[in-house]
């Protein structure tokens, strides 16, 4: 083992709401789909531009894989580009959820107040 230590992998808040997103769909994970999860489970509104960058992004550190699935069945359907959690997308996910929950520990009363 060498003397250098590995930088822990640091999601940042929007690249953490991707990944959740594309999570929770499971095999409907695209963009447009992932824009509408994150914005019905936070209010936030964001761009599908922001969203297929996050995407990139994600898939060149190695955490998510794309592929291109079939053209939809309307009159000149478009093929949607579809995303999946690759096993180190998940395990850093994992990683940033058990984070959240050790710093947030005994803080219900706190954050949960009127």
């Amino acid at each position: 083992m060498s003397g250098k230590s590995r930088e822990p992998i640091v999601l940042g808040d929007f690249e953490q709401l991707v990944l959740f997103a594309a999570m929770r769909l499971g095999d409907e994970a695209y963009g447009a789909s992932i824009q509408r999860e994150i914005s019905t489970c936070t209010g936030r509104e964001v761009s599908l531009n922001a969203v297929y960058t996050t995407l990139d992004r994600l898939e060149t550190k190695g955490f998510v894989r794309s592929w291109t699935g079939e053209p939809t069945p309307q009159r000149g359907g478009r093929r949607k580009k579809h995303y999946a959690l690759l096993p180190t997308g998940r395990a850093v996910l994992r990683l940033t959820y058990r984070t959240f929950h050790a710093i947030t520990a005994g803080l219900d009363r706190e954050l949960l107040k009127p």
